[in-house]
């Protein structure tokens, strides 16, 4: 008997320890939050639309982007939340009324998509290499910066260390107050070996970036003086993740923005890219240069 017990419990740790390995294989390939190099050209075929789809070399870093549209036309730049990749604006890359008037680029960030993925970098890090990246894609046409939830202090930073180099800011539902931002002391847990292993895909750069994010909003704002350029801040009132307070705290610190534009969506949540496309895709239609 007792020995038909120890056969039990060897089988049942070497069972649970199977278990165990594949499900931390298996976090480094789910929930990546990405489309494949087959999906994408399955998305651009179906839309018809002719697209880049390429890798530059930043200081060592690798940052992944979509473009479409003419390369003689001012740029959008779009910069996606956390987490997210390029595609959380396919549908502007391939509308017809922005394609007759921009260039239009969507980033994977720094440890998301394909970008090196998984190795998460703090907001100083991130704006180096996109702010790199925008060097080596210059069309010397005008661009304009597009960052959603996270990318907005990703494209707020960027427009604070280079001002001459942006035309215009687009903050969309963008965390930029620090104050806002509540302490998640539980985030460094998730972030220590050997609990990191177990969260799966994208999920574990997305928070590690965000554990940062509160601290790095700190050192961003005494440069926020710093931007020069026209702004747009487009953020719902009833957004549950990034605080509405935020739209206030911009326009109280932009104190050198050539304009600010403020569009309140009321009862939006914090998904407006999506859910409010038309609004956004009319709001940069009418940007002027």
């Amino acid at each position: 008997m007792k020995q038909n017990s120890r056969r039990f419990h060897f089988k049942f740790k070497h069972i649970a320890l199977f278990l165990l390995f594949a499900y931390v294989l298996m976090c480094q390939s789910c929930m990546t939050m990405r489309l494949s190099s087959s999906e994408t050209d399955s998305y651009f075929k179906t839309q018809k639309v002719t697209f880049v789809d390429q890798t530059v070399s930043v200081d060592g870093f690798h940052l992944h982007y979509i473009q479409t549209g003419a390369n003689d036309k001012p740029t959008l730049l779009f910069v996606h939340g956390s987490p997210g990749s390029w595609d959380a604006y396919k549908r502007y890359l391939t509308d017809s009324l922005l394609l007759k008037k921009y260039r239009m680029i969507a980033i994977d960030r720094p440890g998301f998509g394909t970008s090196d993925f998984g190795q998460a970098e703090n907001l100083a890090i991130q704006t180096k290499i996109i702010e790199g990246f925008v060097s080596k894609i210059d069309n010397q046409q005008p661009i304009v910066l597009i960052g959603h939830s996270l990318g907005g202090p990703v494209v707020v930073k960027m427009a604070a260390d280079e001002p001459q180099l942006f035309h215009h800011l687009v903050v969309l539902a963008g965390a930029v107050d620090p104050h806002a931002e509540t302490a998640e002391r539980w985030r460094p847990i998730l972030s220590s070996a050997p609990i990191r292993y177990l969260i799966p895909g994208a999920l574990r750069p997305s928070n590690a970036e965000l554990w940062w994010l509160k601290s790095d909003l700190y050192d961003l704002q005494p440069l926020l003086k710093n931007i020069t350029a026209e702004v747009t801040i487009i953020h719902g009132t009833k957004d549950p993740l990034v605080p509405f307070r935020n739209m206030q705290y911009m326009n109280d610190t932009f104190v050198h923005a050539k304009s600010i534009h403020n569009i309140a969506i009321e009862n939006a949540n914090h998904y407006i890219p999506w859910e409010h496309f038309d609004l956004i895709r009319d709001t940069l239609l009418q940007l002027s240069f």
